[in-house]
């Protein structure tokens, strides 16, 4: 019955507390027992556990009895970090509540705004949750406060709880079955099911998880993909307790996986509808918006062999990682590898760790770009994600660099140091909000100075009494150029970089002796030149190795020996003509670094 279904998510910033209170919930309900309990058991990564975050989003149905009925409780855990907010947004989307989880002694961070903003647009009930009531620094009264003011979700009925004590845990089920909503459908309709994840296992192929809108999923049951118009059996069916348990349907309101056999997760896109083959429905659900990648990097093998194995990885990942995007590139200087785009410095970090530890490569990441929006004179719009990618300087009119929403949540006296390094970053203030103990500031900031390290540098500046949180809001025109490495007067376009006009040159003279201390010494003097279009901007000179070539004359006759250094100095004239600069692996890797501001 839809009336004992409740459907939520889970939200907070990140390290608040959202996996530890998913692991009380799970364990009070029963879906484990206690030989099966372990913390944080809906990270099922080892990265997830190691680096103490949420990377996918994870589901549990539970079966909760209270004095009156017995409920079916579906749970959404999803990550706090900024990069895997669009796992928020899709998680929410199948939801008819969200438990919004406050730190009692941190309070409102930035995460914790963002993410009750995308509930609040969804219509979906917030219940304010104040977590960590054991902790000495716990002030459960300002945290209220800090909801309202902040955020502005009514706290006057929060639940005060403590996820790693169990205290208030009873009482936070109670008010999910009192305050969030069961689901609406109609279960004589025909059947329209919404995906909401999708991702391979190498025994069953690619799973799909589904929340079930009206109708009844059952299983054999033949069903089309709406949008590629795929035509499958359901195969299995079966919900996650958070143990798979197999089920012959899904009836109205419920979340649950569906299995079909499926090879190619392209054919089950994230946001598509599942119907009927016999009794379809009339049109599709309204699905998600696609996330669009904001950074690129090119990853390349270590060694260029294994080209083939790091396609084949990427491949196989892309089917867990619906947001990664990539393209075989060629380099001069590295060969055959990937150009990626990416929603975030750590969701390229996590990508890049992935690869290495599932897969057993070794690669080298190049320095991450943002993209760029450029307007060519004939009044076409491009968008480059290269440096080597960009036109001629004669045929663009415009270069426009991609501008973020940024908000920043620190303490009252933090707010200066914030000012001013903003300020640097070529941040615009757009608001400052004080409430309570904390203040919220909004800028707007280049993309690709957020991305540079502003985050490090906000908690050094803040001494980490602060958060942030970003989102692209539009491209505008800017002074930006591009950066060229030329070695020996050869263009390295994988050394190539993006940099606005008033600071390319220190940047050039900054990046040419980085690369030149990196390289090693040949039979010849190397150049290393930094260029804007056709005009050198610095220029620094690997000086060239000598050999004692005089090493074996024992006296006799002075031309004797200048005939041999003259014959040393005509071959490394040639040599130099000729030659190729070799340059280590560790050389390429420190020069693609990024630099430090």
């Amino acid at each position: 019955m839809l009336t004992t279904i409740r459907n939520f998510s889970i939200i907070a910033h990140i390290d608040h507390g959202k996996s530890t209170l998913a692991d009380a919930l799970i364990q009070r309900c029963g879906g484990l027992s206690e030989r099966e309990m372990k913390s944080q058991v809906l990270d099922s990564m080892e990265l997830e556990r190691e680096r103490g975050i949420t990377i996918k989003s994870q589901t549990a149905t539970l079966n909760y009895k209270s004095e009156q009925s017995a409920y079916t409780l579906n749970l959404i855990d999803t990550p706090g970090h900024v990069d895997f907010s669009y796992e928020v947004s899709r998680s929410l989307s199948a939801c008819e509540g969200a438990l919004l989880v406050v730190d009692a002694a941190k309070g409102v961070q930035a995460q914790t705004i963002a993410n009750s903003s995308i509930a609040v647009a969804l219509g979906i009930e917030i219940v304010p949750v104040i977590n960590k009531i054991d902790l000495p620094a716990a002030d459960v009264d300002r945290v209220c406060r800090e909801i309202e003011e902040m955020a502005g979700v009514d706290a006057s009925a929060a639940i005060a709880v403590s996820a790693k004590t169990g205290v208030g845990v009873d009482e936070l089920l109670a008010a999910v079955v009192s305050r969030v909503p069961p689901p609406i459908g109609d279960a004589k309709a025909p059947l329209q099911a919404l995906i909401i994840d999708s991702w391979f296992d190498k025994y069953l192929g690619v799973v799909i998880l589904v929340r079930v809108k009206h109708g009844c999923l059952r299983r054999r049951q033949r069903v089309r993909f709406m949008v590629t118009g795929e035509e499958r059996d359901c195969d299995s069916l079966g919900v996650f307790t958070p143990k798979l348990e197999m089920r012959e349907s899904l009836s109205v309101g419920e979340v649950g996986c569906v299995i079909t056999g499926l090879k190619d997760i392209a054919a089950a896109r994230v946001g598509d509808t599942l119907t009927a083959v016999r009794r379809p429905c009339a049109k599709p659900l309204q699905g998600f918006k696609e996330s669009k990648p904001h950074v690129f990097s090119s990853l390349y093998p270590a060694q260029p062999n294994d080209y083939p194995l790091l396609r084949e990885a990427a491949e196989k990942l892309r089917l867990n990682d619906a947001a990664l995007v990539f393209e075989t590139e060629k380099s001069p200087a590295f060969g055959f590898g990937l150009r990626c785009g990416f929603l975030g410095m750590l969701h390229m970090e996590i990508t890049q760790e992935r690869l290495e530890r599932e897969y057993g490569l070794e690669l080298v990441l190049a320095s991450p770009t943002v993209v760029y929006q450029v307007l060519t004179v004939a009044g076409e719009e491009i968008l480059v994600d290269h440096p080597g990618r960009l036109p001629e300087s004669g045929s663009i009119r415009e270069i426009r660099e991609p501008i973020a929403d940024m908000t920043i949540v620190t303490t009252s006296m933090h707010v200066g140091a914030v000012m001013t390094l903003a300020s640097k970053c070529r941040g615009v203030q757009r608001r400052v909000d004080y409430a309570s103990l904390q203040v919220v500031m909004i800028y707007e900031m280049p993309l690709a100075e957020i991305l540079g390290g502003f985050f490090d540098r906000l908690k050094s500046a803040t001494q980490g009494y602060a958060s942030m949180d970003y989102e692209f809001k539009v491209f505008r025109p800017a002074k930006v150029v591009r950066l060229d490495i030329l070695i020996n007067g050869e263009r390295m376009d994988a050394l190539s970089s993006m940099a606005i006009a008033e600071e390319a040159q220190s940047r050039g003279r900054a990046l040419a002796l980085k690369i030149t201390n990196s390289i090693s010494r040949q039979m010849f003097d190397v150049a290393v030149q930094a260029a804007i279009g056709g005009k050198i901007i610095a220029r620094e000179t690997v000086k060239a190795m000598r050999k004692n070539v005089t090493a074996k004359c024992y006296g006799g006759d002075v031309t004797r020996k200048r005939k041999l250094l003259e014959k040393q100095k005509s071959g490394k004239k040639r040599m130099k003509q000729f030659g190729r600069v070799e340059i280590s692996q560790d050389a390429l890797m420190a020069a693609l670094r990024s630099d430090e501001n």
